[in-house]
């Protein structure tokens, strides 16, 4: 997908969805709120945890900067506030590291709630140590400049998904969400509904039942033409 079409803007009074809801969706997880909301929103597998246990929820703040270039996250970070978590996409792919701890301080002084970044990420170990959650592309030791002029708070677009300033973003070990602004109590009572039908379907497994059975797809194996035959019958059908 392409970038929308932008100019070199920051806009800094970005509607945002309320905090607190979306503190009660990032409970569920991402993975849950995906399927709930009918498996869409993902960024997709390229964005990995730098270090894995985080679960996180919050506002979007977007930069979009050209590859190897990290200007315009210096400049996203004046447009920070609690609450935020911050995207940062690139006009082409790029995987040098563009973030790392001295951002991470910053950003934590404006009560960010960490980053996801379609680039690279570096001093790991650092933001680990800092607990400072970061999803990249890449983690890359490969340095940076600071100079070409991008855009904060635009949408961008990230592995097909597009992100909005203000939207809604998740991340954890499953990878990372977007649920635009508008959805999100849809989301909530979405994500809940699924929540409640998993942990009956957990209960119902712990008890022995198989999904064969509880999602109905025993009845459904001979249409697919799948045949259950003995380990005998199964050489002698191999050997005639």
């Amino acid at each position: 997908m392409r970038h929308p079409r932008i100019r070199n803007v920051v806009v800094t009074d970005v509607p945002r969805a309320d905090v607190a809801r979306v503190d009660v969706l990032a409970a569920y997880g991402v993975a849950t709120v995906h399927e709930a909301l009918g498996r869409t929103g993902y960024l997709g597998p390229r964005l990995r945890p730098a270090w894995p246990g985080a679960r996180v929820g919050g506002t979007a703040v977007t930069a979009l900067c050209w590859p190897g270039d990290n200007l315009m996250i210096h400049v996203a970070v004046e447009q920070c506030r609690e609450g935020d978590l911050l995207v940062v996409a690139t006009t082409s792919p790029c995987a040098d590291g563009m973030f790392g701890e001295l951002f991470a301080t910053a950003l934590r002084h404006r009560g960010v709630r960490g980053v996801v970044i379609d680039a690279g990420v570096r001093d790991v170990a650092e933001l680990r140590a800092m607990g400072f959650p970061a999803w990249s592309a890449a983690v890359s030791a490969q340095g940076t400049v600071k100079a070409t002029a991008g855009a904060v708070n635009v949408p961008v677009a990230i592995g097909g998904q597009v992100v909005r300033p203000g939207d809604v973003i998740l991340a954890d070990d499953d990878g990372v969400l977007v649920v635009p602004r508008g959805d999100l109590e849809r989301g909530i009572a979405a994500a809940g509904a699924r929540a409640a039908k998993e942990a009956a379907t957990r209960e119902a497994f712990m008890k022995g039942e198989l999904g064969l059975d509880r999602y109905g797809l025993r009845e459904r194996l001979p249409d697919l033409g799948i045949v259950y035959m003995t380990a005998d019958e199964y050489d002698r059908d191999r050997s005639a």
